[in-house]
């Protein structure tokens, strides 16, 4: 008995071993729930996926870019591009995971046709959601924008605001809990589902566009790296896609 039980440890301590480890960075919901769901496909392969949850939108990028990550999955393509010119980083998509809405949400009011003149309305503060935000209120006709088609437009490219509106910019974490302090709040769809707020009550909302596909993300240096490759093909799979359909319900899409 104790050699068999000597035999079976042994065969579990090289089983571990034989694992490699694959460091990822997430925002939580679904990004994270995503890659949790997929960890043991990855561990029949070999790959130990060890996942690092991130609260906003910078670490995950400068921690890969700093090799401190393998990968990372949160961002879609404006946003990284964004980021990799502005931060003289090389950073590389994998493949695309999922299409997120992102919409206006408020407890105060229940259309936008209730917004009053000089209502409060929080917007990230990140260049390309900010801009994201800007042109989804010009195409409700709460305000103009010089150039619609910018999604980089600032509230400098603001060209006529007839209700008065006041935006305030925030951090993207924040804006879920912004929405119980101000008229109407952007949300991110992730954001929105970790805080309990149902994306389906959203007063104005971008359904999602092929544009906005959130990516596994990499380095030149490893983007070949076969551990990658397999989550890549893991998070492009038949099993994820029914996983997203099934666990979000339409609040989420899958983006392949």
């Amino acid at each position: 008995m104790k050699k068999t039980l000597a035999v079976l440890a042994a065969v579990l301590s090289l089983s571990a071993h034989a694992n490699e480890k694959l460091v990822v960075g997430a925002t939580p919901v679904p990004h994270a729930e995503i890659l949790e769901f997929v960890k043991p496909a990855l561990a029949a392969e070999g790959v130990d996926l060890d996942i690092k949850v991130f609260s906003d939108f910078i670490q995950p990028n400068l921690q890969l870019a700093e090799k401190n990550l393998d990968a990372n999955y949160y961002q879609y393509r404006p946003f990284l591009d964004e980021f990799n010119a502005t931060r003289k980083t090389d950073l590389v998509p994998v493949v695309g995971v999922h299409i997120e809405p992102f919409g206006a949400y408020s407890t105060r009011i229940k259309s936008i046709a209730e917004l009053k003149d000089g209502a409060s309305v929080a917007i990230p503060n990140d260049p390309v959601n900010a801009g994201r935000a800007l042109v989804l209120l010009h195409e409700a006709g709460l305000l103009t924008l010089k150039d619609p088609s910018n999604t980089l437009a600032t509230q400098r490219d603001i060209a006529a605001n007839p209700r008065h509106l006041k935006i305030r910019e925030l951090e993207g974490a924040l804006l879920a809990r912004a929405v119980n302090q101000v008229d109407l709040a952007f949300v991110f769809a992730n954001y929105a589902l970790e805080a309990g707020i149902d994306t389906s009550s959203a007063l104005i909302v971008e359904k999602g566009k092929d544009l906005y596909v959130e990516y596994l993300v990499a380095r030149p240096d490893n983007i070949d790296d076969p551990r990658i490759q397999k989550l890549a093909k893991a998070l492009n799979s038949p099993q994820v896609r029914d996983f997203i359909l099934t666990r979000y319900k339409g609040q989420i899409v899958p983006g392949f």
